[in-house]
Order: C-alpha cells, then structure tokens, then sequence
C-alpha cells in the first residue's frame, strides 16, 4: 500500500515515514501544499496522511483540489485544529478523518489499516450477478466482461452505492451528472436503455426497476 505523507515539520515527518515504511507501506513525501498537488496528480496512492497547515497551500486546499478528480482515497488530517467547525471544514473538504496532534503513532495505524479495509470493500460493488470493480473501472456480469461507458458507470454506480432505495431523476442527475438546475432528465432513460441492453438481464431478472414518474431502484 502506498502513502503520501504531507508535512512541513521535519521531525515529525521523519517519525512518520520511518514508522509506517517499518510497517511495510511505501511512503512518498511533500512538504508543502504546492509539492502536494504536483505528487498527486502524476502519481496514484492508496491513503494520504494531510497536515492542515502547509507552506503555499493549506492541506484544506490541498484537500479541495484533490477530489476534484479522486473521490476514494482515503485522506487523514493530521491537526492541532480540533473545534467542532474546523473538524466540520476538513470533512466537508472531503477528509475521512482527523487525528490531533500530538497523536499515538499505534492509534494511528489502526486507524490508516481501518481505511484500507473500508476503502478496498467499497471498491467492489455488487447486484445479484453483476460485480463492479471501481479501482478497476470495470464491470462483469456471470465472470463475463461488460464495457461501459463513463457516464453508463458512474450512472450504474450510483444505483448500486444506493442498492435499496429509490433514486429519484433529480438526485440521479444532480449526482451523476452534476447539473444543479432545472434539466431534462430524460436523458437518465437513454442511458438506463443502453446498460439494460449492455447486461443482457433476462426476461425474468429485474435488478433495476423503473419507478414510473420518479426515476429507479436496484435490488438484488
């Protein structure tokens, strides 16, 4: 598994990596924000180890910048902030979680080997014979193979995350597409058409229903 750990203080950085490449992680670093951003966007990591206050660019902006294009990675804020609105703040940035400083570095680890665990059981998504590997971006139903398009995933993706409840057009639109305005979303039923005949689910499977005038459910 690999690490990014951003840190700008020197002793506490080096405490950091040498206890976790101990633990058999691969650790890169940065030390600012700036350094942060280029890592991140040329290199893939499994887990992020964030300080909140960075030279150039704060690990909340780091932190913002960075699920503009990853929505998965895990992200650990490492801070002396801990009001209930600065904790709110990083969360809402897109943090998992936040450990103060000064921290247990064995509180520490069982909380990166948590995130691991949560993060590699949410990368695979199920519905009845349909396997979604989303680290993988690929798609099977019964072990064969299903291409899918980017929009078809993600559309596909949200209906499973939401296995059991009905999504209505506005949320799917709003979350899959991200349009926040009034929008026809007629075209929701162009792309369910076009998975339904991409899965090939016989006449008697029914794993996603339409819910005429509302929008769909999946279920197994």
């Amino acid at each position: 598994m690999r690490i990014l750990i951003v840190e700008d203080e020197a002793g506490i950085l080096q405490f950091l990596q040498q206890g976790l490449e101990e633990e058999g992680y691969d650790i890169l670093t940065a030390t600012d924000g700036e350094q942060a951003i280029q890592l991140l966007s040329k290199e893939s990591f499994d887990l992020i180890l964030l300080d909140w206050m960075l030279p150039k660019l704060t690990g909340l902006e780091v932190c913002k910048s960075f699920r503009l294009y990853n929505t998965t990675c895990p992200i650990l804020f490492l801070t002396a902030k801990d009001t209930v609105t600065e904790t709110i703040e990083g969360l809402r940035a897109g943090a998992n979680d936040y450990i103060k400083k000064p921290f247990s570095f064995d509180e520490l680890l069982e909380r990166i080997k948590i995130h691991f665990r949560n993060s590699q059981e949410a990368q695979l998504l199920t519905l009845g014979p349909i396997v979604m590997d989303v680290s993988k971006h690929q798609v099977t139903i019964n072990h064969e193979a299903v291409t899918l398009t980017h929009r078809e995933f993600e559309l596909l993706r949200y209906l499973i995350k939401n296995k059991g409840k009905v999504c209505t057009r506005s949320q799917i639109i709003e979350e899959v597409w991200d349009i926040h305005f009034d929008y026809d979303t007629g075209v929701i039923d162009v792309f369910m058409n076009a998975i339904r005949k991409k899965l090939n689910f016989k006449k008697e499977e029914d794993y996603i229903k339409t819910i005429r005038g509302v929008g769909y459910i999946a279920n197994d």
